[in-house]
């Protein structure tokens, strides 16, 4: 999952980006409010955990943006006061949650795993294909019942693949679902990964490369890989 982290405080918000990415997700972070209205406004994320108070657009304001613009990407607001007047008028705003600082790590995960859920089609609690089970709750990928060790990115690529229930899904997204904006867009970085992913997977093969166009798991996955 894609996560915008609008935070002023950058020692807050590498913190809270560094332990997120810990918990598999892809993080951007932006430093004001006008730098986070550009960076959702180019990107889909799935969630933006978002500071009320910012400097440049307020977070006020980006908040009614990104619910303005139509897109699934659901906002957890943060705020230094826990009020009830204060928590009304955030979620009144669009916002879809609401955590006061300072805040319990676990919670802000369980929160933003829960909003990330509703930002994205509805799928099945357990990704299946072929002998191939994926959970993503417990982040655990069995093959024919036996335990697949993968990466943090080999997982998320191939909750991806799973996901898309056999549709083609480009590199391009992939590097935009999985990783951040840090990723070269120019590396062979997709593809290398999916390479390790393909011999961790073992054989018949699972994932089919569609020439031009990306990569599917098939749900006859492990039949006829390529």
């Amino acid at each position: 999952m894609r996560i915008l982290i609008v935070e002023d405080e950058a020692p807050l918000a590498e913190a809270v980006a560094r332990g997120l990415r810990r918990e598999g997700m892809a993080v951007d972070i932006a430093l004001d409010g006008d730098e986070g209205h550009e960076k959702a406004s180019v990107t889909r994320y799935d969630v933006v955990v978002l500071d009320r108070d910012l400097p440049g657009m307020h977070g006020d304001q980006l908040c009614r943006e990104i619910v303005a613009s139509g897109a699934l990407t659901r906002v957890l607001m943060l705020t230094a006061s826990d009020a009830v007047a204060d928590r009304v008028e955030g979620l009144s705003l669009g916002a879809d949650d609401y955590l006061a600082k300072p805040f319990a790590f676990p919670e802000l995960v369980a929160r933003v795993r829960a909003l990330a859920r509703r930002a994205t089609p509805v799928t099945p609690p357990v990704l299946l294909a072929g002998d191939v089970e994926l959970d993503p709750a417990r982040r655990t990928v069995t093959r024919a019942g036996r335990p697949v060790e993968l990466t943090r990115k080999e997982f998320g690529v191939l909750e991806v693949l799973l996901a898309a229930r056999g549709s083609v899904v480009s590199s391009e997204e992939l590097l935009e679902r999985v990783w951040d904006e840090n990723a070269d867009p120019f590396t062979t970085t997709v593809r290398v990964t999916v390479m390790t992913l393909r011999k961790k997977l073992g054989d018949p093969g699972v994932i089919d490369t569609v020439v031009g166009s990306g990569y599917r798991v098939p749900a006859s996955a492990g039949e006829s890989g390529v």
